[in-house]
């Protein structure tokens, strides 16, 4: 999950049908297609040509409609009525919200229970996003300081991020993104985010000698990816 090069929009018509996708060219050998609620984007190698990506786009054209029709079928995720007594869970920890009405806002987490204080005129959610956003900050920081060191590299600058399709990046200067909304997921996904990223730092491609790097750092990889990509569709809106 390196920082993402430049995508282009662009179209194909597959069975009579327009297809608008996504391609991002990187140091990758061979093309990928990824169908999400975002559409179809396409990663590719820097010198395959348009031809080559939309012959094989055509070859799988059966599979790309499917997949594209399921993602337009799915529900939304519902938006997160945030209220006294709603149940979350943080890094696979189940947390009980109560809410205090407070002359100043702000939010603690304290054993099983996750205490808002919300003025009269803020929006609860507001308080909530924040008090998440702080304690994945947290843990963050405490993963990074855990797995660094097994890689043999420095702990690498952080910053939160708020991608809508992306759980990571990993920049050229050497500084982890890691989208706060992986707070909603248990902490074993959230090391393999933590270690994809800082393997990185070692490889900053996707070749078979990243994902030894890894598995070096996490050897359940594959199975947390195949969790990631089923839990993070449904993860809560507020």
């Amino acid at each position: 999950m390196p920082a993402s090069p430049p995508e282009s929009g662009r179209q194909i018509v597959i069975a009579g049908q327009a297809v608008a996708y996504r391609l991002r060219r990187s140091a990758r050998r061979t093309i990928g297609l990824t169908i999400d609620h975002a559409g179809l984007r396409v990663g590719a190698p820097q010198r395959a040509r348009i031809a080559d990506i939309e012959a094989l786009l055509r070859e799988h054209g059966d599979w790309v409609l499917a997949k594209l029709d399921a993602w337009k079928k799915r529900p939304a995720p519902e938006m997160l009525a945030v209220a006294d007594g709603l149940a979350i869970s943080a890094f696979g920890r189940p947390l009980t919200v109560r809410i205090a009405a407070a002359s100043r806002a702000g939010g603690r987490i304290a054993g099983d229970t996750l205490h808002l204080a919300v003025p009269p005129a803020v929006d609860a959610a507001s308080v909530l996003e924040k008090t998440l956003r702080e304690h994945a900050r947290r843990v963050f920081a405490e993963r990074l300081a855990l797995h660094a060191p097994r890689l043999g590299v420095p702990v690498p600058p952080l910053r939160l991020s708020s991608a809508r399709t992306r759980w990571g990046s990993c920049s050229s200067r050497g500084g982890i993104a890691l989208n706060w909304r992986l707070v909603f997921l248990p902490l074993p996904v959230v090391d393999y985010v933590v270690c994809h990223e800082l393997a990185h730092l070692k490889e900053m491609n996707h070749s078979p000698r990243f994902w030894s790097v890894v598995e070096q750092l996490c050897p359940d990889w594959q199975a947390l990816r195949v969790e990631l990509r089923r839990r993070g569709r449904d993860l809560p809106r507020f």
